[in-house]
C-alpha cells in the first residue's frame, strides 16, 4: 500500500491525514528524519511557515527534506507548505526547503478576516474545486519547468514541477478529496518509475 506522510510539526495535520485515509492510502505522521525513510510522498500542511521552519531546524530536518525531494519522491505543500517549498519568497532573503522553482508572496490575499472560499478550475484535477483561502500566499512567478494548474484573479494559486506540487489554499479543509487523489496519483507514478528503473 502507498504510504504518504504528513509533516506533523504544526498546522492542519489531522485534516490531511483524514483526506488521505478517505482516499484509501496509509497516512503517516512525520516528525523525525527516520520517519522520512518509510514513506513514498510527503505533504506539508497549512499553518505558520515561520514556526514550521523553526521546528524543521530544531529537529535537523532541512537537509533530509531536500534529499527527499531530490530523490524524486513527491512533495505537496498547501498554503504555508507552499512557502516552505518555494525557491524564493518575496521580501525575504532566504528560502526554506527551496525545491519549487517559484517566487511566492506571503499573505497576498489579506489577513485572517479576509479569508474566503471560491470555486477554482484546476487543470487535470477539477473544473469546480471549492478552494478555501486563509492568509494565503500566491505564486508571483514560476520557472520554465513549472506547470501552472490554477489561477484566481490573475494570480497563480496552484502549480506543479515534476514531483513537487504546491497550492495557495487549503484543500484539506473541505470534504473534496480530488486534489489529495491527484497527489496520490503523483506518488503512484513515482513508485512505478522506480520499479521500472
Amino acid at each position: 500500500m502507498v504510504k504518504i506522510g504528513v509533516m506533523a510539526l504544526q498546522g492542519a495535520v489531522m485534516e490531511h491525514i483524514r483526506s488521505l485515509e478517505e482516499c484509501g492510502v496509509e497516512a503517516v505522521l512525520v516528525k523525525t528524519k527516520s520517519d522520512l525513510q518509510n514513506i513514498d510522498g510527503l505533504i506539508f500542511p497549512g499553518g505558520e511557515s515561520t514556526t514550521m521552519r523553526k521546528l524543521i531546524d530544531r529537529f535537523d530536518l532541512l537537509i533530509p527534506l531536500k534529499q527527499f525531494a531530490e530523490s524524486g519522491k513527491p512533495m505537496f505543500g498547501t498554503c504555508a507548505g507552499l512557502i516552505l517549498l518555494a525557491r524564493n519568497i518575496q521580501d525575504q532573503d532566504s528560502q526554506h526547503i527551496g525545491v519549487l522553482e517559484a517566487t511566492v508572496e506571503r499573505n497576498s490575499f489579506g489577513r485572517q478576516v479576509n479569508s474566503f472560499e471560491t470555486i477554482l478550475e484546476i487543470q487535470g484535477v477539477a473544473a469546480d474545486f471549492p478552494a478555501v483561502f486563509i492568509r494565503a500566499p500566491h505564486i508571483v512567478e514560476v520557472g520554465k519547468s513549472v506547470e501552472i494548474l490554477a489561477t484566481h484573479e490573475n494570480r497563480i494559486v496552484m502549480a506543479r514541477q515534476d514531483n513537487i506540487l504546491g497550492c495557495s489554499f487549503h484543500p484539506e479543509l473541505t470534504n473534496d478529496h480530488r486534489i489529495t487523489a491527484y497527489f496520490i496519483q503523483m506518488v503512484q507514478e513515482s513508485l512505478a518509475k522506480q520499479v521500472n528503473l
